[in-house]
């Protein structure tokens, strides 16, 4: 299959690709509290019609983040720095769900649990992943790496050929919070 990443990076397109992504992402939400509130009302067709726009908006979503090179072709790096969220988000969603029974909501709390499990699993899916397939760790010897000081993400490049507008991938901080990394 032929890559489309970040075919449109760069051009005239950018900015409405990213737009585009950015709606289809937030389209994805939207289907799936709508179905979500739909369920809870006992329409369970309407829910899974909902649900399945959702996963559609969600692939959108994926293919503009490729045309704008919006994550990295080699996505190991990323992927491994997601591995970690993953793993740590488990015990913050535990945190947070028993504040949230604290305030008297055991439902959702109940919820959150699950999902807490499903975040830590995650990672371990990542790590399987990273067992089968990942290759060999990229030498960076010779190359500036930048480091986000919120979660991580190594970048490496000069990333002040990134457009001023440019975020982190995986926690959408500016490029000013990165820190350039001592080899």
């Amino acid at each position: 299959m032929e890559s489309l990443h970040g075919l449109t990076k760069g051009t005239e397109l950018e900015p409405m690709i990213k737009a585009v992504m950015q709606a289809e992402a937030n389209g994805t939400m939207m289907y799936y509290a709508l179905a979500r509130l739909a369920k809870e009302q006992g329409m369970d067709d309407v829910a899974e019609t909902l649900i399945r726009s959702a996963n559609q908006e969600a692939v959108h979503a994926g293919f503009y983040s490729v045309l704008n090179g919006k994550y990295p072709k080699d996505f190991w790096a990323l992927l491994e720095t997601v591995k970690k969220a993953e793993i740590a988000g488990e015990a913050q969603v535990k945190e947070m769900a028993e504040k949230v029974r604290a305030a008297g909501f055991a439902a959702a709390a109940d919820e959150m649990e699950i999902f807490a499990k499903q975040e830590g699993h995650h990672g371990v899916v990542i790590e399987e992943m990273q067992k089968k397939y990942k290759p060999a760790k990229v030498d960076t010897t010779g190359q500036k790496v930048y480091v986000c000081p919120i979660c991580g993400y190594e970048y490496v490049g000069d990333i002040s050929k990134e457009p001023e507008d440019w975020t982190c991938p995986l926690c959408g901080r500016p490029k000013n919070v990165f820190k350039e990394k001592a080899q």
